[in-house]
């Protein structure tokens, strides 16, 4: 019974006094939350509040009325300790020590399967993140998207989703002729032609690459080749190939890979034209084709086809988006940059015109990231272009810092990543911290096992040999009542899409071990005492572990 467990249980003592007190339910669900001065109590409900104006009566007195029933009908003692009424109408439940030790015994039965559930209910869901066109390496502002992109991912597969992770992207269109364009100018430079680049091409050093990786192969066979043609292929093969091995470094893959141009090319764009244009919600303007937003809501309409005859991004999105309808996705999560923040509500708007449920779609924008050095902003790459790219951030940091960074703050605030603290090696380094914490677990363990006090001697085969109520210190509850609340955080960083819930709860596990272990010996004479502390020790490092996982970053035993 997690802390997940026990709200369950609360609400039907609190649904059931209510009833036996005013004889109907309460209009919705009590909501139980943990108050900010711990002296009240373990979990709070304000559900006396909520009935004030329907019953007519003050707060209190209704909690007391409530508390009264409880009292008459009874309760788990070995669960339940307290149940307090707190002016202004607050409950206030209090549980048991030996309910909070009992979190040792769940997480030790559930091992690496502690913290899932299944709340998500097998629903098909899908993620879609990173989504570059395959035009260059990855930035650190991609690295932010596909870490988050894929860490979300993870927290919904933990919560009982069906997750299909997925790369949106397109190979056609004005970027990827430019694209095509760039390697055969390098290329005709690398023949020995002087060449002006053009600015809008693209400059970076991987474009020579490219060129040259051709030129070894092909001579000068290609030097009336069109730039759409081998120069525009290949580049796209090398491209995606570092992207999938720059993501593949930070353990990121992708189920569906999604071109943009097959939505061209079976027609789906044209479909939605013509639905648009069957509501009414399209006009021609200017040689424009323009999507009528302010029939629906909008603020002002938009283009969807430019004059020129080339679709907006708009356009693809909204047949992108009806695909994922039509493949049967219950949730859609979409992962953007900054740059999407004035097209997606058009996106969403017009899908909702043509009677598709909107709220099935969650947008998540996140902002920028700024890489600072020795207190000074690192500006550009020194090898690929004039940004820095993921792989050379990897290199710098670690895949561990790297994603650790990345997920630590909410993705709606602009994100200051610290090389030189994602680089200590000392508990001033935040993800340092995490991993000595499971790492020095790891060393207790093995010097228990080296003082003749064996994982096989606290449990084996399924079976407890261990006697979790000789753990009373303080700190041994505290450390046990922090464990216990894993799975409620994981399906709260579901809920909410903020993985970053994740970290700060997995820092107050790592501070509630370390105190724990400043103030009390594991491996004692008393060797019952020592085998519940190992039990213990080993709780925390299974947690520890499970948040990680979920996190993608990696749990060392030795550090």
């Amino acid at each position: 019974m997690d802390n997940t467990g026990i709200k369950h249980i609360l609400e039907k003592i609190v649904n059931e006094a209510f009833k036996s007190a005013f004889g109907f339910l309460p209009a919705s669900e009590p909501n139980f939350e943990k108050p900010k001065n711990e002296s009240y109590g373990d979990l709070s409900t304000d559900v006396a509040f909520k009935a004030a104006s329907v019953l007519r009566k003050s707060p209190l007195r209704i909690a007391q009325e409530i508390v009264e029933k409880v009292s008459q009908a009874g309760y788990d003692n070995a669960v339940i300790d307290t149940i307090e009424v707190a002016a202004p109408g607050f409950i206030n439940f209090k549980f048991t020590d030996n309910y909070f030790l009992s979190f040792v015994d769940r997480v030790i039965d559930a091992g690496a399967e502690f913290g899932r559930s299944n709340v998500g209910a097998g629903k098909k869901t899908q993620v879609e993140f990173v989504s570059a066109n395959p035009t260059g390496p990855l930035t650190v502002g991609h690295g932010r998207n596909a870490v988050f992109g894929d860490t979300v991912a993870n927290v919904l597969q933990w919560t009982g989703h069906d997750v299909t992770r997925e790369y949106y992207f397109n190979n056609a269109g004005r970027q990827m002729r430019v694209l095509g364009a760039s390697v055969k100018l390098r290329y005709r430079e690398l023949l020995g032609e002087k060449i002006e680049f053009p600015e809008d091409h693209y400059q970076g050093e991987y474009i020579r690459d490219i060129a040259k990786h051709l030129l070894d192969e092909r001579g000068s066979a290609l030097a009336d080749e069109p730039p759409e043609g081998a120069f525009k292929q290949r580049a796209e093969e090398e491209i995606f190939e570092d992207i999938k091995k720059t993501l593949g470094r930070l353990g990121i893959s992708f189920d569906v890979f999604y071109n943009e141009n097959s939505l061209y090319e079976t027609g789906k764009i044209k479909e939605v034209i013509a639905a648009l244009d069957a509501a009414g919600l399209t006009y021609e303007s200017e040689g424009a084709k323009w999507f009528r937003a302010t029939a629906v809501g909008g603020a002002q309409d938009k283009v969807i086809v430019k004059s020129s005859g080339e679709p907006t991004y708009r356009l693809p999105d909204i047949a992108y988006h009806i695909e994922k309808f039509r493949r049967g996705f219950g949730l859609v999560v979409d992962i953007f940059g900054s740059d999407h923040i004035a097209t997606y509500p058009d996106v969403l708007l017009a899908l909702k015109s043509l009677g598709y449920d909107t709220e099935k779609v969650r947008v998540l924008i996140h902002q920028f990231v700024t890489i600072f050095q020795n207190g000074e902003v690192v500006k550009m790459s020194t090898r690929k272009a004039n940004f820095i790219t993921l792989d050379e951030l990897i290199d710098w940091v670690g895949a561990d810092a790297v994603r650790f960074f990345f997920l630590m703050r909410n993705i709606g605030t602009h994100l200051n990543f610290d090389i030189d603290l994602a680089k200590k090696q000392s508990e001033e380094n935040p993800v340092f911290y995490l991993q000595y914490a499971h790492a020095r677990i790891a060393s207790i363990l093995r010097f228990a096992e080296d003082e003749g006090v064996r994982l096989d001697d606290v449990i084996s085969g399924g079976v407890r040999k261990f006697d979790i109520a000789l753990l009373k210190e303080k700190e041994e509850i505290e450390l046990s009542k922090t464990l216990g609340n894993f799975p409620e955080v994981v399906e709260a960083a579901a809920v909410t899409f903020e993985p970053n819930r994740i970290i700060s709860y997995l820092q107050e596990v790592a501070e509630a071990f370390h105190r724990f272990y400043h103030l009390h010996r594991v491996v004692i004479p008393d060797h019952n005492l020592a085998a519940s502390r190992i039990a213990l020790c080993l709780a925390a490092k299974t947690v520890l572990a499970n948040g990680f996982r979920i996190l993608g970053i990696s749990a060392p035993e030795k550090m």
